[in-house]
């Protein structure tokens, strides 16, 4: 058989396809994706959103907690202390209260991930969900070791607008790190 010349097809259908073809990813594009959404995730915090109770869900954690399910080696395990200092930094809660609590997250979630050989859609979303409410009720309770404890009660409509809102998360950082590994 005979190879077709290089002039047998347009040169814009050549282009197209050579430019996936045998491409190198970005290194830096791999790596700043990640971290750059957690961060941003945790700086919503600081929208003027107005409310009585503490509704908006820890978002930076939720972004956090997704991309350990989907890449569980992208991180170290360590990676918990500098995000949670962070995000104590844009919430207002108390330094140390998310670099500890999202240590153990991260902590839990290599755990789980080493002890099972494989989960699906609803262990990884039950898993999430308590990971959330963990870190939600432990936020509250180190708050209440600065301040007078208001009780878990308000805390209700957070972890449930947490637990079923963490699914687009997980969407949403799929379809993150499709782009940043096709990028």
């Amino acid at each position: 058989m005979s190879r077709a010349p290089a002039n047998a097809y347009p040169r814009s259908r050549r282009r197209r396809y050579k430019s996936r073809l045998y491409r190198r990813q970005s290194p830096l594009m791999a790596m700043l994706v990640p971290i750059a959404s957690v961060l941003i995730a945790s700086m919503i915090t600081t929208l003027p959103i107005l409310s009585s109770l503490p509704l908006l869900p820890p978002l930076g954690l939720m972004m956090l907690i997704a991309w350990r399910q989907i890449r569980p080696g992208l991180w170290p395990l360590w990676v918990g202390a500098p995000f949670g200092l962070f995000d104590d930094l844009f919430s207002g809660q108390p330094i140390g209260s998310a670099v500890f609590l999202w240590s153990i997250v991260v902590i839990a979630l290599s755990v789980v991930n080493d002890r099972t050989n494989w989960r699906d859609y609803w262990q990884d979303w039950l898993i999430a969900a308590l990971c959330l409410i963990f870190a939600i009720t432990g936020g509250m309770l180190f708050v209440g070791l600065v301040y007078e404890p208001a009780g878990l009660e308000p805390l209700v409509p957070q972890i449930l607008l947490s637990i079923f809102s963490f699914p687009v998360f997980a969407r949403l950082v799929s379809m993150l790190d499709r782009w940043r590994l096709a990028a």
